[in-house]
Order: structure tokens, then sequence, then C-alpha cells
């Protein structure tokens, strides 16, 4: 099981100080992976037992034993591009088996009926804003050009243009938040603002240490592992398809009348040669 899944089950039973320590070692696996308790717990700041405690909390009998699972499932995991670099094996294999296996994580995590109430608020709201961190770009770019063609006032936020275009903003619509560890100031940031406007918040993150899991109940767990030196955009792509699908089969005909009123443009604008 992942340092992120072990944490993730330990969740509410962990404290304030266990929470820093879970988030420090979610932002930087090598800490817990390759360094020594007293290393670990002078980058958190707390006391060498509490780290043991920590240890206990996710069920080992001692930090050893949770450094020994950890090591073992690193590989392509380590938080930081040029660690992956030096650490990297060049495998065709191995990136074929890190995609299925987060793509596993994507149906884990919206399969079996879950992917309907992330899919809800895009599909009751006005307007539906759509914020990603630098890594999850992909992901939401899949998101705005699907959702675009089903339904109408769908707005992918800028860096540059976020405080005016959110001028618009009410309790009257929904925003789906892209982000993961190491998390982005600015799309935290205005997550939060679209919060306290009263938007509806749809969280696709990795895990519920995670800044944005604490704005909503309305958010989903994805494993983002590293394909070479970057984190794979493949899970954030998958999971926009499947919220996409599933809010065009809920709005049937509208989305039907919209797709072709938009096929009827391109044909007498001449946007495709073929």
């Amino acid at each position: 099981m992942s340092i992120s899944n072990l944490i993730a089950a330990a969740g509410q039973r962990l404290t304030p100080t266990e929470r820093r320590i879970a988030q420090a070692v979610l932002e930087e696996p090598t800490l817990l992976a390759f360094g020594t308790v007293s290393e670990l717990a002078d980058r958190v700041g707390t006391s060498r037992p509490s780290i043991v405690r920590f240890a206990a909390k996710l069920g080992f009998e001692g930090y050893a034993a949770l450094q020994g699972q950890i090591r073992s499932g690193l590989s392509q995991q380590l938080s930081r591009p040029t660690e992956r670099i030096r650490h990297a094996e060049s495998s065709i294999s191995r990136a074929r088996s890190t995609m299925e296996d987060a793509l596993a994580s994507v149906f884990e995590a919206l399969g079996d009926g879950r992917v309907a109430p992330l899919a809800r608020p895009l599909i009751e709201a006005r307007s539906v804003w759509i914020l990603t961190g630098e890594t999850s770009r992909a992901g939401a770019h899949a998101l705005h050009s699907g959702l675009s063609m089903v339904r109408p006032s769908v707005h992918l936020l800028e860096e540059h243009a976020s405080g005016r275009d959110l001028s618009c903003a009410s309790a009257e619509d929904a925003a789906v938040i892209f982000d993961f560890s190491r998390y982005r100031r600015h799309t935290v940031s205005m997550a939060s603002t679209l919060a306290d406007l009263g938007v509806q918040i749809v969280a696709v993150t990795d895990g519920p240490l995670s800044p944005l899991a604490s704005l909503t109940d309305t958010w989903c767990e994805l494993r983002v592992p590293a394909t070479g030196p970057f984190d794979s955009s493949v899970p954030t792509v998958a999971a926009a398809e499947l919220l996409v699908a599933h809010v065009a089969e809920q709005l049937q005909e509208a989305a039907l009348e919209r797709i072709d009123r938009t096929e009827s443009l391109w044909k007498s604008m001449e946007t495709y040669m073929g």
C-alpha cells in the first residue's frame, strides 16, 4: 500500500502533529524513504517519539518497518523531477505499468456510481469554473473542451485574469479544482475564494490531507505517478473524460442540441477541411 493510502486510512485518527508529519512525507517521500527519525523530526519541527508514534498510527511496529515498505515502493514516485531523473530506470514496460496503475486509480475513484455526486454540480450550476495547478493542466483543458461542448458557460481560469473573472462567480455556480502535491499556492488561494463565495467546489486531488479536500465534501482521490521526471497527465485527463461523459448522458437532449448547433456553426464557417 502506498504512503498516501496508508495516511488516508489513518485519516481522522491523526493528531495535528501527525498531520504535519504526514504532509511533509507526502510532499517529499524521500524524507521517509531515506532519512533518519531525527532528520524527519527536525524537518517537521517535532520530536523523535512523535515520528515513531506516527509510524505506529499507520500500523507499523516502528519507524524502520514503515521506512522499509516505503523504500520498496518508492521507485518512480520521487517528488522532484531532478531526483526522478537520477533514480530513473529507462523502460517502456515500466511506464506502461505505471500508466495502467494510474488508470486503475481513476476507475477506483470514479467507478461504481462514485462519478455521479462529482458530476451533479456540473449539471445543475449556472456557470462552471475550472482551476488547475501546472501538472494537472492537461486534465483541466480536457474538461473545459468536453464540458463546453455539452453545456454553456464553462470557464477555464487563468492565473493572470482570475481576479477579474471571479467577479462574476456566485453561489449558483460550481468549480472543478485540479491540483496535487506540492499544491500551487494560487490554485489553493483561488479555490478558497470560490468556496467563500458559496461556489460548490468539486476537487480532484491526491488525498484527505490536500488543502483542497478541506474545502469540500465533494472530492476524489487520484494517484498521479511519475512517467520519467514529471507527473503523468493520464489520470487527470481520464477523470475529466469520465466527468464529461456522465454530464452529457444526464443532459441528454440539451447536450445533443448544443453539439448539433456547434457542428452546424463549424460547417458554416468551414472550420475543418474535411
